[in-house]
This record gives C-alpha cells, sequence and structure tokens, in this order.
C-alpha cells in the first residue's frame, strides 16, 4: 500500500507525504488471504479477519456526514495508516484505506495539527480529514493554534473568539513590535527602506499555543512573540540570511512570509523564495518588483475589503498608487503578508541557485512550473489553462 506521512506541529522531521512502498503483488497476496479465511472454514473468526483486512486495504467508505460525537487524538509522529487505524478504531471511518486515499486527495491535509479533535461516528474519509483541518473542532481546552500563513488579522480574530478579549485590545498591544519582545536587529533593511516597527505581521510564529487562564492580550502576543525568536535561534536564521544571502533578516522574513502564500507544495517554499529574490535584487527583472497578486490581497484586507481572485483583481487594484504592496513597487515588498512556518523560513534562507524569474500553479495538486522569460511563463500558463486553473 502507498503509505504516506503527515507532517504535524511539533514533528522534529516535518515532511510531506513520503512514498514508502508500492500495491501491486501485494493486493494479490491480500486477496489470498482473505480467500484461506474465508473458505478455510473459520467460520466467525475467518469473518473477523476478512472484516480485518477489508479495513485495512479495501477502501471501504461511509457516504454521509456521520452523527454522535467521538473524541480522536493526533499524536505527535502519527503517519498518515496510524490516523486512519485511529479514526477506525472509533468509528469514525469506514476503512483506513479510504481515510489515506482521501488524505492523499486532498492537498490541505498536511496541515493536521497535533490534538484532540471532536469528530462524528462513520463519517465520510474526505469529510473526517476536512473535519481534522478545522480548528473549530479541536478538543484540548485552552490550546490555540496559528496555523500557517495566517495574517495577524486572522490570529487576532480567532484569540479574539478564544479568549473573549476584543480586537482592538491585541491591535493597541501590537502597536509596540519591540515592546512585545521583538529584537532591534528585525527593524533594520539593506535596501534602505524603513521597517513599520508597528507591524507585527510575520512575528506570529505558526504553533499551538496553551493560552493561559486571564491572560491579557499584551501577555498572549509576548508568549507567541518569545516563541518566534526561540524558534528564529534554533534556525539560525539571522546568521544565516545575513551571511549567505546578503540581505536583513526582515528582508529574508518578507520573502518567507510571501512564499508561504504563493506556495501550494512544501517543495516549492525554497524555489518561490529565489524567484522573490532575482525579481528584486538582481537588477535583471524589468521592473525589479515583485508584481504579486499576493501582496495586493494583503493590502485589500488591511483596508478591510476582502481578497480576490487572481483573474478578478482590477488593473486598477493591481497598480493603486495608495496600495504600498502594489505591482510597481521595485524591491522586495515593505513588510511580511503571513505569519511563515518553518518549512518557508527555511525555503528563504536556503532557497536553490535559479535563473528563474517567473512562477505559477498549473494544476489542482498544487503544481508549480518556472521559466526565465515571460514567454516562458506565458507557455505555462496555458499548461494552467489546460488544466482548469483559472488564470486565462
Amino acid at each position: 500500500m502507498d503509505e504516506m506521512e503527515l507532517r504535524f506541529e511539533g514533528n522534529p522531521d516535518p515532511g510531506r507525504w513520503r512514498h514508502r512502498r508500492k500495491e501491486g503483488k501485494g493486493r494479490s497476496v491480500v486477496a489470498f488471504v482473505i480467500v484461506l479465511l474465508l473458505l478455510g472454514g473459520l467460520g466467525a473468526g475467518g469473518w473477523y479477519g476478512y472484516d480485518r483486512f477489508a479495513g485495512r486495504f479495501l477502501a471501504a467508505d461511509y457516504d454521509g456526514p456521520g452523527s454522535g460525537e467521538v473524541i480522536v487524538e493526533v499524536k505527535k509522529g502519527d503517519s498518515a495508516s496510524t490516523i486512519a487505524e485511529t479514526l477506525h478504531g472509533a468509528g469514525v471511518v469506514k476503512s483506513t484505506r479510504a481515510f489515506v486515499n482521501a488524505a492523499n486527495e486532498n492537498p490541505k491535509s498536511t496541515g493536521i495539527q497535533v490534538g484532540q479533535y471532536k469528530l462524528r461516528k462513520e463519517m465520510k474519509a474526505s469529510e473526517a480529514v476536512v473535519a481534522l483541518l478545522d480548528l473549530k473542532n479541536k478538543h484540548v481546552e485552552g490550546a490555540f493554534t496559528i496555523p500557517e500563513g495566517w495574517t495577524h488579522m486572522q490570529v487576532f480574530d480567532a484569540l479574539s473568539k478564544e479568549t473573549g478579549i476584543p480586537v482592538a485590545e491585541f491591535d493597541k498591544a501590537a502597536e509596540n513590535v519591540q515592546a512585545l519582545g521583538v529584537p532591534a536587529l528585525w527593524f533594520k533593511r539593506t535596501d534602505g527602506k524603513k521597517v513599520n516597527k508597528k507591524d507585527i505581521e510575520g512575528f506570529l510564529y505558526p504553533a499551538t499555543y496553551e493560552l493561559p487562564k486571564d491572560a491579557t492580550a499584551e501577555q498572549i502576543l509576548k508568549m507567541m512573540i518569545k516563541n518566534f525568536n526561540a524558534e528564529m535561534d534554533k534556525l539560525d536564521f539571522v546568521e544565516t540570511v545575513q551571511s549567505e544571502l546578503n540581505i536583513s533578516p526582515y528582508e529574508a522574513l518578507v520573502a518567507a512570509s510571501i512564499a508561504q502564500v504563493e506556495a501550494r507544495l512544501d517543495v516549492d517554499m525554497g524555489p518561490v523564495a529565489r524567484v522573490l529574490y532575482n525579481r528584486a535584487y538582481t537588477g535583471n527583472f524589468p521592473c525589479t518588483c515583485l508584481q504579486l497578486d499576493s501582496t495586493v490581497n494583503y493590502w485589500l484586507r488591511l483596508i478591510g475589503k476582502d481578497a480576490k481572485a487572481s483573474e478578478k483583481l482590477l488593473a486598477s487594484e493591481l497598480h493603486d498608487p495608495k496600495n504600498p504592496y502594489n505591482y510597481d513597487v521595485k524591491g522586495m515588498a515593505i513588510g511580511p503578508i503571513s505569519n511563515p512556518g518553518e518549512v518557508a523560513l527555511k525555503g528563504a534562507m536556503n532557497p536553490p541557485k535559479s535563473n528563474y524569474y517567473f512562477f505559477v500553479t498549473i494544476d489542482d495538486k498544487g503544481t508549480t512550473a518556472y521559466g526565465v522569460t515571460n514567454d516562458d511563463h506565458e507557455k505555462n500558463k496555458l499548461i494552467a489553462c489546460k488544466n482548469g486553473i483559472p488564470i486565462c
């Protein structure tokens, strides 16, 4: 069976799904064993054995949302098959194979976090995957998770719902980022642009936090900043960026925050960061600007508007002179547009060398294609359009 591993919060060796072994002959062996169990005169015992093998290797699935309530736990280091066994044992899914298949087909499944979840019995496997991705189903009291790629606005809104503290109090506490514990070295850039010391974006490290009872907004944010500093030290982010890339840590943080949003797959975090650096710093990209829809959408969110799909963004929005994140701003963006996780940060620290200046998602699996020239990019866009990606 194709067994693949999920990356969970706190896993010391995070990774995407990894193939381990293939099916083929394995199916024949399973079929042979099932036949033996059914024909070997084992009666009830044979049926029990068949049920176990069918649950493990056949993709039997429920067809509804399920009913009732059951608590299941995803533990540190659990593989996809381990989670499937847990769910099958709790009566959530009809077979382990159905869950593994559903997880493989959902590119977001790698975002499932460690913890306890409230699920229903007899759920369709694909709905069980979605339920595990929904933080509202988290059962651990006092635990609060920041998913990779959330903006500070999303974090504050979720924190307010979790704690009852008004969003305005988090906004006020975030007005002095340095007082919350962000070191002064993060407020410098090598490209001459100024860093907004009231901008907390990028410093709220994605993780699961235990919120102290009756904690204030300031105390909660200080706890998160403390974790950010610890993770940066663990990654040796500052020293690596300064010595290997000759840019400020803040600029690399900005790149990581953009790669986190733009790259659908972990493997593309580094290559996308390299494209950003190539555009912003080499002088070989005509406008030396980023030209990204994601930065434009971030500004729309900042001013209280909804983000738009790329094909729906207007030229007036892309080139809005009042938008400091617009298409035409030269160099690296003025600040982070999300809170990047470990993979994106590592990608921004150690991006693979390339002469790519373009990238585009070309299928619903999140595959990214790269190009050196605009002609390359247009060809990749045609591939995306043929695959149903709405960018034409």
